[in-house]
């Protein structure tokens, strides 16, 4: 019962928004801050029972929903998809507070597609059923097409139509994969077919596996998204409304790491052992690749959006290490990325708020007029960066040290995208709130408000606590992770070619044998 009001009450508030007035725009902004703090207080009921039994699928309502096809509505929780269920439901009363002021114009239909971009984003995550899934998977390109498109900025119908398409080319195929699926399995639901995979009753040839696997990985691969299928997110996320860019980094490009981990490994891990080696490659080029081109960014918007390629890139290695190590901090590390770069974007936008430019070169001497705002964004550059004792070092080091397991030199290349993210965070912070101040930019420039700062502490709080107590999440995240890789036997023995000139200091701590 938790679980289905968590999933509908969002939805409920959409429909009742659509009931409001719209010269109520107060009632408006209060009823989907309220609509969406109960949903997320709610969320915070689901964490004891998942972290009793990490592994099981909790709150489970199977019934039927279709009768032919058999389509089921199938969902639960588990230890992978628990604390990002809780990252989107506390990300969209942030989402709300933070467009209170900045959107003047279509106030009811912006609130209302927040709420409705909520209710498709917890369905992702719990969707037990390959067609229910696929149904949220598109649910959530309506109600983001309309904020960019919309509530963003000049060439926002462009940036808007470029997301729809190629995230809707990718999951066309997915469908295609679900459909042959069914038809092979005679169920969409995902875990009648996983047991149908591991005990035979359903063989897949190898030829089978590759192209169904490809179609599920081409489908994530965009959302997430990976070298060179990124170019949609840069537009995307220079054009949308700060709220906008807040989800889309948050939680929306989660649900293709997710589905990576949640479906493609499970599912084919045969073609997934077999393809692992070019991804890898994808995921390293894409690490190098986005930090070098937000180096070049003169768009603060734009340079934040390549540090994700950058650092989305992490997940992907993790996930293709098959090591119980790399897939933690891969796993990790989407919940990282979810808070600090939605800090970021955040962050962003209230300068914009002040400026009405997105540009570098349009600031200088921020920390002068404004030094709270400059000590918050320091806080979460560094946390970008992955200082030790924020969120985003923990994730890191994970994947690093277990894809070094694994291969050394994949270590050594994704290490170079934590070295350049240091140089064009800390490059653009330079420019942007140290030297001198226009009197033109001080008189637009104002510090923090109350209702700013009740937005950026939570995230700022979180990049602390996930940075030094970690054992708060990551055992769930490990022990579901964990029988993943039991389940799909990908856990295997890796050893690393040293050279013999390397220490034995230096062997022990690489744990090569």
């Amino acid at each position: 019962m938790l679980l289905n009001m968590i999933l509908f009450v969002p939805l409920a508030g959409f429909l009742l928004l659509l009931f409001f007035p719209r010269e109520q725009r107060g009632a408006i902004r209060t009823t989907a801050l309220l609509i969406s703090l109960l949903v997320f207080v709610a969320s915070l009921g689901l964490i004891p029972e998942v972290r009793n039994a990490p592994t099981a699928t909790s709150y489970e309502t199977n019934v039927s929903w279709i009768d032919y096809p058999p389509i089921r509505y199938h969902v639960g929780i588990d230890g992978l998809s628990l604390w990002l269920v809780i990252l989107s439901t506390l990300l969209t009363p942030i989402t709300v507070l933070v467009s209170w002021n900045y959107i003047e114009k279509r106030v009811k239909e912006f609130f209302a597609f927040l709420l409705l971009l909520e209710f498709g984003m917890i369905g992702v995550f719990l969707a037990m059923d390959l067609f229910l899934f696929y149904v949220f998977f598109e649910v959530t390109l309506v109600p983001m097409y309309f904020l960019i498109g919309i509530w963003g900025h000049d060439k926002r119908i462009y940036a808007a139509v470029k997301f729809f398409l190629y995230t809707l080319a990718g999951s066309v195929l997915m469908l295609a994969a679900i459909i042959y699926l069914y038809n092979r399995g005679g169920t969409f639901d995902y875990p009648i077919l996983l047991e149908m995979l591991r005990n035979g009753r359903l063989a897949l040839s190898s030829t089978e596996q590759f192209w169904l696997f490809m179609a599920f990985f081409f489908a994530f691969a965009v959302k997430v998204p990976l070298f060179p299928l990124h170019t949609w997110l840069p537009d995307a996320h220079g054009e949308a409304p700060t709220a906008g860019s807040i989800i889309l980094a948050s939680v929306l490009l989660k649900m293709g790491t997710y589905g990576l981990v949640r479906f493609c490994l499970p599912m084919f891990p045969g073609a997934a052992r077999d393809n692992a080696p070019w991804i890898v490659a994808l995921a390293i080029t894409g690490i190098i690749y986005g930090a070098l081109v937000a180096m070049i960014q003169p768009n603060m918007k734009r340079l934040v959006a390549y540090s994700s390629v950058s650092h989305l890139g992490f997940v992907v290695l993790g996930i293709f290490s098959f090591n119980q190590l790399a897939l933690d901090g891969a796993v990790y590390q989407m919940l990282n990325h979810g808070v600090s770069t939605g800090a970021l974007f955040m962050l962003v936008g209230y300068l914009y708020e002040r400026r009405h430019s997105l540009e570098i070169a349009d600031y200088g001497g921020v920390a002068t007029p404004a030094p709270f705002l400059a000590a918050m964004f320091m806080v979460t550059m560094l946390a970008s960066v992955g200082l030790p004792t924020l969120n985003n070092f923990v994730g890191e080091f994970l994947v690093l040290q277990g894809a070094a397991q694994v291969n050394f030199t994949w270590a050594v290349f994704a290490a170079v995208g934590v070295i350049l993210s240091a140089v064009y965070m800390l490059w653009m912070y330079q420019r942007t709130f140290f030297g001198e101040v226009s009197e033109e930019l001080r008189s637009h420039m104002h510090d923090l408000s109350p209702r700013e700062w009740a937005t950026i502490i939570p995230l700022v709080v979180l990049m602390i606590w996930m940075g030094t107590a970690t054992q708060t999440f990551l055992p769930v995240i490990s022990a579901s992770n964990e029988r993943t890789l039991e389940q799909t036997k990908t856990n295997v023995e890796f050893q690393v070619n040293a050279s013999p000139s390397l220490s034995s200091q230096v062997k022990e701590l690489l744990n090569v044998r």
